[in-house]
């Protein structure tokens, strides 16, 4: 039995109350309409999906491209794949870009943040919505859900999603086992040093959509920090009230092994140290050290006593500066 004598902050429990959404609330018919003369654009960032990619964005321009004109257009990222992923893309009916093509110019980085960054540059839309390009039985209700908000309503800038995540084990599959890195480490650090977030069910999910103006304005971190950094930073360019949260339902996706997901709560950890800098909650810019050490069982390379091998991984995060930042450099 869960008890505490605590209560959560006023605050978020009325922007909770206030800015949480249910992606059934709104029709891609109703939505349609409300866009008006502007434009839609759903960014999937895609590394090594050829599996799961073709049938996401087939999904997607079957009933929010061709069956209703929700969507403008659909933009796959390829992120430096190995397999068939961009061309399954481009057969299913995406405008599909290279991650180093959008970054030419730029210096090289690693991970999801810099895609999700190319993906913004690339595409045109007004609204973006980002979805991951893992997802297994994909329902396009995703996009609706996270584009009902910012469509319906002007005061709103950002949207992110959330959803019970099943983790299948050997014997059983447990309803809500997903998001491990989510309670084991964004969740403490932003309750103890954001905690004007702390309604947020999934600070790190995949899918969320903001408008051009707002996302062009931020920077994105290279790595699986790029979440929680955009989080922190919106909050705290446009305040509060204007972020909002939808129930997408079920999320089904591939789970990464816990070494993995070691690593990515070690870039959040990272990525949170340089904001709580900036609010002066740290007083060096950078933590100590960004390296990871891990332990692996066995390997050639094991060392005498101990059976294990060590694995160092660097942690550090390297940072996109606001797109907005670029064009205006362009343009002078």
């Amino acid at each position: 039995m869960w008890h505490s004598h605590a209560t959560v902050s006023p605050v978020v429990e009325a922007w909770t109350t206030y800015r949480t959404g249910h992606a059934g609330r709104w029709t891609a018919e109703e939505l349609t309409t409300a866009k008006g003369r502007g434009t839609v654009s759903v960014v999937i960032p895609a590394r090594n999906e050829e599996a799961t990619i073709g049938a996401i964005v087939s999904t997607i321009r079957r009933d929010l491209v061709e069956r209703v004109p929700l969507v403008d257009e659909i933009v796959v990222v390829d992120s430096r794949s190995s397999d068939a992923t961009a061309l399954i893309a481009r057969q299913a009916g995406a405008r599909v870009v290279g991650q180093d093509r959008m970054t030419r110019g730029l210096p090289r980085m690693e991970g999801k943040g810099d895609a999700l960054w190319a993906g913004l540059a690339a595409s045109t839309g007004d609204v973006v919505a980002f979805v991951d390009g893992d997802l297994h039985e994909f329902s396009s209700h995703f996009v609706t859900g996270l584009l009902g908000p910012l469509l319906t309503d002007q005061s709103v800038e950002y949207v992110k999603g959330f959803y019970h995540r099943p983790l299948a084990g050997p014997a059983a599959v447990e309803t809500d086992g997903g998001g491990r890195v989510t309670e084991l480490a964004a969740r403490p650090l932003i309750n103890l040093f954001f905690p004007e977030l702390a309604g947020f069910v999934q600070p790190l999910a995949g899918e969320y959509a903001g408008r051009r103006r707002t996302l062009e304005s931020i920077p994105f971190v290279s790595g699986y920090g790029v979440e929680i950094g955009m989080l922190i930073d919106l909050v705290d360019l446009v305040g509060l009230d204007a972020l909002a949260q939808v129930d997408l339902g079920e999320r089904k996706h591939r789970h990464q092994g816990t070494e993995a997901l070691g690593r990515m709560a070690a870039q959040i950890m990272v990525t949170a140290w340089s904001r709580m800098h900036r609010r002066g909650l740290a007083t060096e810019a950078m933590p100590p050290s960004t390296l990871l050490t891990q332990f692996r069982r066995g390997g050639q390379e094991a060392l005498p006593n101990l059976e294990r091998q060590i694995a160092v991984t660097d942690a550090g995060v390297t940072e996109r500066p606001p797109l907005a930042s670029l064009k205006r450099a362009v343009a002078a």
